[in-house]
């Protein structure tokens, strides 16, 4: 069976849903090129999924998405190594730990350079290719977080919401000509970033995540919930007025 991309890039492929999708790509036969800020576990990532076979080929790149003005020459540099691009995929995310009564700018403003700030610098270039290629396709891993404001983490609430709001304007923008733009919502995934948390329910490992990422981006799914017994959950709670919400103390 043909593969349904060649070439995928991926960013935040050090770890959690990033890694595995990675792994996935290069098991189905892709050459991926893969890019996170911490070495060591990028050339892990990139070394064990070179060694598992499967036709594919994982080329890494160190690049830190805090540093917007370095990805318009680091991405033709992918463009030009992997022969072309199908996929791109921003996986790169980061969720501090916020205490109710805490308000540390340093930290809310660290999660809006990761969460929002980079996924417009690397998804911008992909769109104007994509678009001017009129085929391709845009995933944003972006979290249920993102669907109401929650007292417990506000900005990083606002960094997903942001990030799915843009997802649909260039959506908007580059899906007339062909390119598909998909916004990924994911509940609670068994990564690094939710070690320690309590209350986690329905939770799925990277693995399992990035299958059901693949699947909705081939499918050219406009907005997928991971799994998808989230998407219930969440108009049930972007249904309620505020005033209930509120009484909720989430």
């Amino acid at each position: 069976m043909k593969k349904t991309w060649q070439t995928a890039l991926v960013v935040g492929a050090s770890s959690g849903i990033g890694a595995a999708l990675v792994k996935r790509l290069a098991a189905q036969g892709c050459r991926v090129a893969a890019v996170a800020r911490r070495s060591d576990e990028l050339e892990n990532v990139a070394v064990g999924a070179n060694a598992a076979g499967g036709g594919g080929e994982v080329l890494s790149y160190v690049s830190d998405v805090d540093q917007p003005q370095l990805v318009s020459e680091l991405f033709a540099t992918i463009t030009g190594d992997l022969g072309g691009l199908d996929l791109v995929i921003y996986a790169a995310g980061v969720m501090h730990p916020v205490q109710f009564e805490e308000f540390d700018t340093a930290k809310d403003l660290q999660m809006l350079r990761t969460n929002l700030l980079g996924a417009v610098a690397w998804l911008n270039p992909a769109a104007q290719r994509f678009g001017r290629l009129k085929k391709g396709t845009i995933v944003g891993i972006g979290s249920v977080a993102g669907d109401r404001g929650r007292s417990g983490s506000p900005v990083y609430n606002t960094s997903k919401a942001g990030l799915h709001t843009y997802l649909e304007a260039l959506r908007n923008r580059v899906g007339r000509y062909g390119v598909k733009v998909v916004t990924i919502k994911p509940g609670f995934v068994d990564t690094a970033m939710t070690k320690g948390l309590p209350g986690l329910f329905w939770l799925i490992s990277a693995d399992r995540a990035a299958e059901i990422i693949l699947k909705k981006a081939r499918k050219g799914a406009v907005t997928a919930y991971v799994p998808a017994r989230w998407r219930l959950v969440m108009l049930i709670i972007r249904s309620m007025p505020s005033f209930i919400f509120r009484r909720l103390k989430v």
